[in-house]
């Protein structure tokens, strides 16, 4: 069997083991075995990968599968990894393993909410290993439908009408999505052979401009929506505001890395000379995003809202370095995606156990929590810290990667282009700090709050396996960085041609 199948197997073998149980205790330890065994998977990965470069493996991608699966129109299940998906599978298995623990008394349908939320991550896991166009259309659309279930059955307020903007949504970008994988796939035989969804094989030969002038921007925008491209953002507050703990966790720290995997994957690496010359569009639109979306986080009240609102910001910033164009910005893009992935699983843990005592989203019905609950208010400071950027977590190595990345340029649109987004430092220090200080400290608001139960083992486990990958990133970044570098080299090869 081929080792990154298992990515696949292991959840599908899991939810099957979950309808065999009967009750929550049942379908919580089928789902905590089964991540805990996909979250084993991906560190071995990790270290394989990094013994295999060592060893002075320098193919484009390792662990390679071809199946073909539909022969008249050459479509197959491709499947392979290099040091980027390597990174996100290992996020992704971190958040999911995670994601379980913050979920341990989620009584409601209990087998189909472990269900529900293991098929979600069998799409992510999937869409990351995939090599092939059509292969990574269908785990891409596996991994957004589940969230219909999760947000509209077992979300909060408005979850119907949050469920249903969510998906439409993202059925739009799907169908953008769908029209610009099928002209890369109808210009993929310029010299008159099969056509071909095979990413590395089209990423070696020359797509006309003027195709990719029409398709470039269907695709970027297809996968941007998943990525909160403004003003596409809209249905992301909302749908984490109503989604349930380990979906709002999974939504913002792995599904939303989707959309800017999926931008830099098929839109730039296939379609190079497009994203030259059209990248100022969309550094126009990434910069509202990040400013936007501090400012939106400043106003708002609800917990929730405030840490949707600044994964608006901080995914926007991602997609701002990926057109930077340059291998710093890039690598930093990257770093980001893993950064704010742990981050703001981190933040949306914590806030579905504070909720889960208070029944009080609104900050202005909370004070003094650091008193009542250490254990969980310190991890939220924390947490607000890695966020703005302290020096000794992700958030600083990638933050500081981009912007060094940014300021590469040296013509006046970017540079006024990174100035404006470097400005939201200053903006998520405001919101970040406010909330805090307003959440944790001061007097105790209510007195309810004075008997609030302290973190269960189950709680300390979802939170500290999360802390331990943000400030691991942070203490000890360049293994990380280096192996991020030395996968980007073939995407920089085709944009320094065009670029020069």
């Amino acid at each position: 069997m081929d080792f990154l199948n298992l990515f696949v197997i292991v959840p599908v073998l899991t939810m099957i083991g979950i309808l065999f149980t009967k009750e929550l205790k049942g379908a919580r330890l089928v789902s905590a075995v089964g991540m805990g065994i996909q979250l084993v998977l991906a560190i071995f990965l990790v270290f394989y990968y990094l013994s295999v470069r060592g060893a002075g493996n320098l193919h484009e991608m390792i662990l390679t599968t071809d199946y073909s699966w539909f022969p008249s129109l050459n479509i197959h299940y491709f499947i392979g990894v290099d040091g980027i998906a390597v990174a996100m599978i290992a996020l992704t298995a971190i958040v999911i393993f995670a994601g379980v623990f913050a979920s341990w008394e989620m009584e409601y349908l209990s087998r189909e909410f472990f269900i529900s939320l293991i098929l979600l991550s069998t799409g992510v896991f999937g869409f990351f290993i995939s090599l092939d166009l059509f292969t990574m259309f269908l785990f891409y659309e596996l991994a957004v439908i589940p969230m219909y279930l999760l947000i509209g059955i077992w979300g909060s307020g408005p979850k119907e009408a949050s469920a249903m903007k969510l998906t439409l949504m993202l059925m739009a970008g799907s169908a953008l999505l769908l029209v610009g994988i099928l002209g890369i796939y109808y210009h993929s035989a310029p010299n008159g052979g099969p056509y071909t969804f095979n990413i590395l094989a089209i990423s070696k030969i020359h797509i006309p401009l003027a195709a990719q002038r029409f398709f470039f921007p269907l695709t970027f925008v297809g996968f941007g929506i998943l990525g909160a491209l403004f003003p596409l953002h809209t249905w992301s507050p909302s749908g984490h505001a109503s989604a349930p703990t380990a979906v709002s966790m999974l939504h913002a720290g792995v599904l939303m890395k989707l959309g800017a995997y999926g931008c830099f994957r098929v839109a730039i690496f296939l379609m190079p000379q497009a994203a030259t010359q059209m990248a100022w569009i969309f550094i126009i639109l990434t910069s509202i995003s990040v400013v936007y979306g501090a400012f939106g986080a400043i106003m708002q009240k609800d917990l929730k809202f405030i840490n949707a609102y600044s994964s608006v910001s901080h995914v926007g910033l991602i997609l701002f370095a990926l057109l930077m164009m340059n291998k710093i910005a890039m690598d930093g893009a990257i770093l980001q995606m893993i950064s704010h992935g742990l981050m703001t699983a981190l933040f949306f843990a914590l806030i579905g156990m504070i909720y889960g005592r208070t029944h009080t989203r609104d900050i202005r019905e909370m004070g003094g929590l650091m008193k009542v609950i250490p254990f969980l208010g310190v991890m939220y400071m924390i947490a607000g810290f890695a966020s703005l950027g302290l020096p000794g977590f992700s958030g600083f190595v990638a933050e500081m990667t981009i912007f060094v990345g940014a300021f590469k340029h040296s013509d006046l649109f970017h540079r006024v282009a990174s100035v404006v987004v470097v400005s939201s430092i200053v903006i998520t220090a405001v919101y970040i700090l406010r909330v805090v200080g307003k959440l944790l400290l001061g007097p105790v608001q209510k007195e309810a709050h004075l008997h609030l139960k302290g973190a269960s083992w189950y709680e300390k486990l979802s939170t500290t396996s999360l802390l331990i990958a943000i400030v691991g990133i942070g203490v000890l970044p360049l293994w990380l960085s280096d192996t991020i570098l030395n996968s980007l080299q073939p995407i920089m090869e085709k944009l320094v041609a065009y670029l020069h």
